[in-house]
């Protein structure tokens, strides 16, 4: 039997990078799969990845910073499949960099609507759903900046503490509902908006770790797997440390 054989997941952010590669293995491993993302973006084709994996395969609109959105994604998936399962909250955006005295203000609130509030209202709505159904399993992306500062980039830092604090009160509170929630935390990941970033920079991070590479979506996805199955059935508020060595 496969590990997430008859589960229903849902993946925010799901279309591309991160996403769409935990999405994948998802689905090797059985599950019936939510694709939750901007309607702006083509999603065609991790559809069709998805479909040719034989499992079922659903996308709905999302804009996590929008708690209507939210809800009518949570509530598409739950009219369409019955339940709710596994929930994977890696919907995010990057920053630039700035100081804290010339951050401007717009870009604070946009940083903490998608990658705080947006994860507040998913976990919210989420919660809703395994409560009437008697369970169900949240992974959170966070970063190795939720556990640390990262220079120049202080919503994004900010708000991935704030996933990590979340987290832990779905964690304390709930585990007695059957509920877990752990998280992920890793270092940079070679996905197309890491790429965006000038080459220097690119080159930089990469010479930063032990083993001179970078995580990979592949890798991301597999530490998801182990969080969203029963292998980690004892795991609650668990931080999934993805970085090879960097915080050592």
């Amino acid at each position: 039997m496969k590990r997430l054989e008859n589960k229903i997941v849902f993946i925010t952010g799901g279309n591309s990078g991160i996403g769409k590669a935990s999405a994948l293995e998802a689905a090797r491993e059985s599950a019936t799969i939510v694709i939750a993302d901007l309607a702006t973006k083509d999603h065609s084709e991790t559809m069709a990845e998805i479909i040719a994996l034989g499992v079922k395969c659903m996308f709905v609109p999302i804009e996590v910073s929008d708690v209507e959105s939210v809800k009518k994604a949570i509530t598409a998936t739950v009219s369409e499949f019955g339940r709710l399962d596994i929930a994977f909250n890696n919907a995010g955006i990057g920053g630039t960099y700035s100081g804290i005295h010339d951050l401007s203000e717009a870009t604070w609130e946009r940083l903490i609507a998608v990658n705080l509030t947006g994860q507040f209202y998913c976990v919210k709505y989420e919660l809703q759903q395994f409560l009437k159904q008697g369970g169900g399993v949240i992974v959170n992306m966070s970063s190795l900046a939720g556990l640390k500062a990262e220079h120049g980039l202080v919503p994004y830092t900010v708000a991935k503490h704030g996933v990590m604090g979340i987290t832990q009160n779905i964690a304390v509170q709930y585990a007695h509902q059957n509920i877990r929630a752990n998280v992920i935390c890793p270092y940079y990941v070679e996905t197309p908006l890491l790429h965006a970033a000038p080459a220097e920079v690119h080159t930089a991070w990469i010479e930063g770790t032990p083993m001179k590479r970078l995580c990979t979506p592949e890798e991301v996805a597999k530490a998801f797997i182990f969080l969203a199955s029963n292998d980690s059935s004892y795991c609650n508020s668990t931080q999934l440390i993805l970085d090879v060595g960097v915080m050592a």
